[in-house]
């Protein structure tokens, strides 16, 4: 299972929100790129970023960042937060994302996700689905649409998805641990979808059960940045898996 660290935005600055609330949010005293700096020493090899200014706003705000982070790592970073339109969507790749995740516009606008995964290949729209009380959440978890979950996947697998990652929003921040019931369950429904956890994680623990459940990959962002997890635990257990292979 592949473990990607997560850097969240908003004003520049590395921050984590409790419960997607941005009125409960801790600014973390490290710039940016100094953290996918310790990411990337780290031997992490993917970064996942949240423009959270982006999110609200409907438009990209902190690309700066982005390319200041290409620029000295060799991260394959997915970038998302306020992507609504082609010209967005070509920015985002061209300041040196490998790939945009795709929450909002996957909700209002199926068909465009659909000719920008035609347009643009598969392997480069990386959708995401915020989820909060069964229910999908977008614009920075700030609206609440109503749509169940297992409608949006339904429509997407069909139209050959087979890589999402899902965030609790309820657990996101609060070291609550992950929403383990819900990712066997949608496995159950959509077996052979790549499933990427995101939400709660508190520890190492926690990612044992994410891929006993059979999650291909987890999101860890304040576990991180907390100390709860470090990085020479996620070595030792990525070595120890591998070992156990061969």
């Amino acid at each position: 299972m592949e473990i990607i660290p997560a850097i969240d935005l908003i004003g520049g600055r590395c921050v984590r929100l409790l419960q997607g609330d941005f009125n409960r949010q801790t600014i973390y005293d490290v710039s940016p790129v100094e953290m996918a700096e310790r990411f990337a020493e780290a031997g992490y090899r993917r970064l996942h970023i949240v423009d959270l200014d982006g999110a609200r706003s409907g438009c990209p705000q902190n690309l700066p960042i982005l390319e200041a982070i290409t620029a000295v790592t060799d991260l394959v970073i997915d970038y998302g937060g306020g992507i609504r339109s082609t010209k967005d969507l070509i920015n985002v790749f061209n300041a040196g994302a490998a790939m945009a995740n795709i929450g909002s516009i996957a909700v209002r606008r199926p068909d465009t996700i659909c000719g920008w995964i035609d347009d643009f290949g598969e392997d480069r729209i990386l959708i995401g689905a915020d989820v909060l009380d069964g229910h999908l959440a977008i614009d920075g978890w700030q609206t609440a649409t109503g749509q169940n979950l297992e409608d949006f996947l339904v429509f997407y697998v069909r139209r050959g998805l087979r890589k999402v990652f899902v965030t609790d929003v309820g657990r996101d921040g609060s070291f609550t641990g992950p929403a383990t019931e819900l990712y066997k369950k949608i496995l159950a429904s959509f077996p052979g979808l790549n499933l990427i956890a995101s939400g709660g994680i508190r520890n190492l623990a926690d990612i044992r059960t994410l891929e006993d459940a059979g999650c291909s990959g987890a999101i860890v962002g304040k576990a991180f940045y907390e100390d709860r997890i470090k990085p020479e635990e996620i070595k030792n257990y990525v070595s120890q898996k591998n070992n156990s292979l061969s």
